[in-house]
């Protein structure tokens, strides 16, 4: 079940910590899901093993010039448009590996939606490295964990580390192949600019 949200309309939202566009979309979906009386199962997954099946060794905004330029003025754009704070990080990608365990680990915690928006918010509008287990600590005291480190402890147990690299397997299955993206029964809505799209399908 979901940690926003139950009802019989269900959005799976697949999420990747390192992706722009799935800044604005992690901001906005909860809200979004709850005007609409929609469930929100929040997903996490790495991008890089499915770019490296597209033949990428890293984004593809780093191996497209143009399209990373156009990237970067349309998150600004989108961010002023939503009012969301945005800076650009100074290193791109960054590794979201131990957020996006410890999302897995802890999917059905009512803090995990306050702490996925921390991390984002950590990574784009205040250019931390998120890939430190400070900054994830931090995003955890963000979200009101009562004992984050006992929260940051569990997600990196032999046990719980395989629920990322299942996450990723489920999104190859599905057909993902880039973030953030949407997924309605078998109907699938990629990028921030479906987020409606997606809950009006699920609607009906």
């Amino acid at each position: 079940m979901s940690a926003t949200h139950s009802g019989t309309a269900r959005v799976e939202f697949w999420f990747e910590f390192a992706s722009t566009y799935s800044y604005p979309a992690a901001m906005r979906v909860g809200a979004a899901a709850r005007a609409a009386g929609v469930a929100l199962d929040w997903k996490p997954f790495l991008l890089g093993p499915i770019f490296q099946r597209q033949g990428y060794e890293s984004s593809p905004f780093l191996a497209h010039a143009d399209k990373g330029r156009y990237m970067w003025r349309d998150v600004e754009r989108l961010c002023a448009k939503h009012g969301l704070a945005w800076r650009m990080p100074s290193a791109f990608p960054r590794t979201g590996v131990l957020a996006a365990r410890v999302a897995c680990s802890h999917v059905d915690a009512p803090w995990l939606p306050d702490f996925v928006r921390a991390i984002y918010t950590a990574n784009f509008a205040e250019d931390c490295d998120i890939g430190t287990p400070a900054a994830v600590r931090d995003a955890l005291v963000r979200a009101g964990v009562a004992d984050p480190d006992a929260a940051l402890a569990f997600a990196q147990r032999d046990d719980e580390k395989p629920k990322l690299r299942r996450n990723t397997e489920a999104a190859q299955a599905r057909g993902i192949f880039g973030a953030p993206s949407f997924v309605v029964g078998a109907e699938l809505f990629w990028g921030n600019d479906r987020l409606e799209d997606a809950l009006d399908w699920a609607r009906r």
